[in-house]
């Protein structure tokens, strides 16, 4: 084999500085990590009268050409063709377009469609059109320009959603100190808050720093009179599964049926995502088949989840029944190939994974990192570092740049091929790339570095072990017994013996269990 450091040493003087794209706990805006719990609240009367581009052809969509109109192009050109093909402009069709750039993140060009709305008029504008003005405008101009959008709005207008709505606009810029002034003003006027701020409150707040205060929250929300809703518990449960707590996690599952909220499949999601995780798996499997009746219609993000689950399980015969639903759906997401190769390779059918991997090249193409990384993964996993490597030189070619991933599962594919030297060296080149904590908090990387460790264990290697431990004690990952033992595996292989490894785990929070006595009673005979 050509020597994999060198290619990757010529990949990497292209690659710095290199930030991952990745999602991230940040104070100042919603993570993207609780998009599933958020969204505008809207009220109740929004009309269903819309073009379904599911049922029309694409062009017989208003949302479609909006989309389809050119950078820096005005709007109005989508609306005067629209127009002019006899078409009038429902209320509906204007509030699918602006849901569908919301998703797009086209900020800019959403608020360009309701300002083209105010200002031309084509049915009367109502709450939710001044609301829609107010968030875009906040999201794209700045606080400031949004506060001062609320005053111009007619006064018929400025009521509860127009409120909650330039609260949530300033909480997703991190903002605090107005949208508590709004509250305490919305309090004066009567007018009820709704969930989705408290419930932006509550992430905002989710760092480990801030993370006290939220108790406060869910007791501000009680005096106000607001009931939780299962988004703010599947955000609570999410927190707690961020950080590895199984209890805690429960803890908030029996509080949710306790208030007899009702449980949906994101919540289950969390719960056996989190089992699946901690390798509770007898424990997963019931809450896959609690997810599996729970499941409403084909919903894409419960398909991806069940394809990861189905992975961690063992479980084939379903992972290619789901992987056949989601190729049913309209648009397959490269993200759901991804989930789907990662999820074969796991259960070592690396044919099939190669199968997708090709299928994917053929009908998505190859325009992310994370595509490549995902073969890359399943190749290394079984130590197929030559394949693995092959993988590696594409990247650049098809003007992709590796990051951080990249060289952790290249460093596990060389240990796995005996190529220790390799490997630590790798380790050292991904260890310089620039990384969000997200990534480093996130399972994939954590269950990657473990396998590492695990590697490292087998040879007695401390140095190296405790040096990627350091890793997962501030991810929290340490929490699992598992985690633990594999260190204490180290340092019996090593024939060392450390009188303070079981009372780490303790503070750590990870309970021992059968093996780790039997490690420790192993580890005994090398006290000096």
């Amino acid at each position: 084999m050509q020597t994999l450091y060198l290619v990757i040493q010529r990949s990497l003087v292209q690659a710095k500085p290199r930030t991952l794209g990745v999602l991230y706990f940040s104070p100042a805006k919603i993570p993207s990590t609780f998009n599933f719990f958020l969204c505008t609240q809207t009220p109740n009367d929004v009309p269903d009268q819309v073009s379904d581009p599911k049922q029309e052809e694409p062009r017989s969509c208003l949302s479609y050409r909006i989309e389809k109109v050119p950078r820096g192009e005005p709007v109005g050109s989508a609306f005067q063709s629209w127009m002019g093909d006899g078409f009038p402009i429902h209320r509906g069709d204007i509030f699918h377009a602006i849901n569908r750039l919301r998703k797009l993140k086209s900020n800019q060009r959403a608020l360009e469609v309701m300002e083209w709305v105010i200002r031309e008029r084509p049915y009367r504008p109502k709450e939710l059109d001044y609301s829609y003005l107010l968030e875009f405008t906040t999201k794209f101009h700045g606080i400031s320009q949004g506060k001062e959008l609320f005053t111009h709005v007619p006064q018929e207008f400025q009521n509860e959603l127009l409120y909650n709505n330039l609260v949530i606009a300033c909480l997703d810029k991190g903002a605090i100190r107005l949208p508590l002034e709004c509250m305490k003003k919305m309090r004066e006027l009567g007018h009820p808050i709704s969930h989705l701020v408290f419930n932006r409150l509550i992430i905002l707040h989710s760092s480990s720093r801030r993370k006290k205060l939220i108790p406060k929250i869910l007791a501000q929300m009680k005096a106000d009179k607001v009931a939780r809703h299962a988004s703010t518990f599947n955000i609570l449960m999410k927190m707690e599964a961020s950080e590895h707590n199984i209890d805690g996690l429960m803890k908030v599952y029996s509080d949710m049926k306790r208030a007899n909220v009702e449980v949906n499949e994101i919540s289950y999601c969390i719960i056996a995502t989190a089992y699946a995780v901690a390798r509770l798996h007898t424990a997963a499997e019931a809450y896959v088949e609690a997810l599996e009746k729970s499941a409403t219609g084909k919903n894409w993000s419960t398909l991806d989840v069940l394809i990861m689950l189905y992975g961690y399980l063992g479980k084939e015969k379903q992972l290619e029944k789901t992987w056949g639903l989601v190729k049913e759906l309209p648009h397959v997401r490269s993200k759901s190939y991804v989930m789907a190769i990662e999820a074969f390779g796991r259960i070592g059918q690396l044919t099939r994974a190669e199968e997708l991997w090709l299928e994917m090249k053929s009908v998505k193409g190859l325009r992310s990192t994370e595509q490549f990384n995902s073969i890359i993964s399943v190749y290394c996993k079984h130590g197929l570092i030559d394949k693995a490597s092959k993988i590696f030189r594409d990247i650049t070619a098809d003007g992709c740049k590796p990051n951080a991933i990249t060289f952790r599962h290249l460093a596990l594919g060389c240990l796995k091929a005996g190529l220790v030297d390799e490997a630590i060296k790798t380790l050292d080149l991904g260890m310089d790339l620039t990384m969000c904590n997200v990534v480093r908090n996130s399972s994939p990387w954590l269950e990657t570095t473990l396998s590492i460790i695990e590697a490292f264990a087998e040879k007695g290697d401390i140095r190296n072990v405790e040096k990627l431990f350091d890793e997962l004690a501030k991810a929290k990952y340490i929490r699992y017994t598992f985690v633990y033992n594999t260190l204490i595996k180290a340092y019996v292989k090593a024939k060392i013996y450390d009188p303070n490894l079981l009372k780490r785990m303790i503070l750590g929070g990870a309970r021992p269990d059968a093996e780790t006595y039997s490690l420790m009673k192993l580890a005994e005979q090398f006290r000096t």
